[in-house]
């Protein structure tokens, strides 16, 4: 777990930035397809962090980069549309240049990542501790035919059909506080007890404007205080095999309990997935937030 971003030029007070710099909140989305995930890699693979980094250090032309901190680091592949990071950056810079960084940005980044607002956090703020939730939708389409080829990069096909209500009953078993080993892929020192918020399924016309020439989509919202690398991703694929039929609505609970990975439940393609939205508390809330979420959790504490 990260214990805080130490502001470059100077040392950090308690989870906020440094003396002489101001912290930055950026609202943001990007296609994944292009990505090998958010995270800066030292292979040199394009991720998101580092084309966000690289073009803030030349519009505000700077020697140095000024790391990014984000709410939720996600996978390769995986799409955002509700994405919020921070960065602090040194006040005399803000004050002078930054009413003019969100149209430099849209110039200089590439076309699959926008920044959609920038904004000075209020005190407390860490866009990474201080939230309180995070919501991710998972796109399918089950239509024997085939996935609308539009929307191929952002919806997984399903060769059987889903029974959404079976789906729902079964993902009402898995909400609340638990230890999800079972759907993650554990990470030395990290704990994988989450609290989930909400899970359902509904099945959506697959475009409003073109009405039933484009097959109908099968949408998962799971949302949860944070996630585990590969959680959701192996959420949905229990969830499958009770959809298609292959498994009994209580399968995914009886993973879940069981607290080991099981065999049957794949880990979904990523492309399906998309960060939708990063709730945070009022801004009074946000410090005490911010210190609550770098505890290392146990069930039931």
């Amino acid at each position: 777990m990260d214990d805080g971003c130490e502001a470059p030029g100077g040392v950090e007070r308690e989870y906020g930035p440094a003396d002489g710099f101001v912290r930055i909140r950026l609202d943001l989305a990007y296609d994944g397809a292009g990505f090998s995930g958010w995270a800066r890699q030292k292979s040199g693979r394009r991720t998101v962090q580092q084309e966000l980094e690289d073009a803030i250090r030349v519009v505000l032309r700077q020697p140095e980069v000024f790391p990014l901190t984000v709410a939720g680091r996600t996978d390769a592949g995986v799409h955002a549309r509700g994405q919020v990071a921070h960065v602090d950056l040194p006040a005399d810079l803000w004050a002078s240049d930054g009413d003019k960084l969100l149209r430099r940005l849209a110039g200089r980044l590439p076309g699959d990542v926008r920044v959609w607002r920038i904004t000075e956090a209020p005190d407390g703020f860490d866009a990474r501790f201080a939230a309180v939730w995070r919501r991710y939708a998972y796109r399918i389409c089950d239509a024997q035919g085939g996935a609308d080829p539009l929307r191929r990069g952002h919806v997984l096909w399903h060769d059987r059909p889903l029974d959404v209500a079976r789906m729902n009953e079964a993902a009402r078993l898995l909400i609340g506080e638990h230890d999800f080993a079972a759907y993650c892929k554990k990470r030395e020192g990290a704990t994988t007890i989450r609290e989930l918020l909400e899970f359902h399924w509904e099945r959506v016309p697959g475009d409003a404007y073109l009405g039933s020439s484009v097959p109908s989509l099968v949408v998962g919202t799971v949302r949860a205080d944070a996630f585990c690398h590969n959680m959701v991703r192996a959420l949905v694929g229990s969830m499958l095999l009770v959809g298609g039929g292959q498994r009994p609505v209580s399968f995914p609970g009886e993973v879940l309990a069981g607290g080991v990975r099981n065999s049957a439940v794949n880990v979904v393609r990523p492309y399906g997935l998309t960060l939708e939205e990063v709730g945070y508390p009022p801004d009074d809330q946000l410090a005490a937030r911010n210190k609550a979420a770098r505890r290392l959790r146990v069930l039931g504490g």
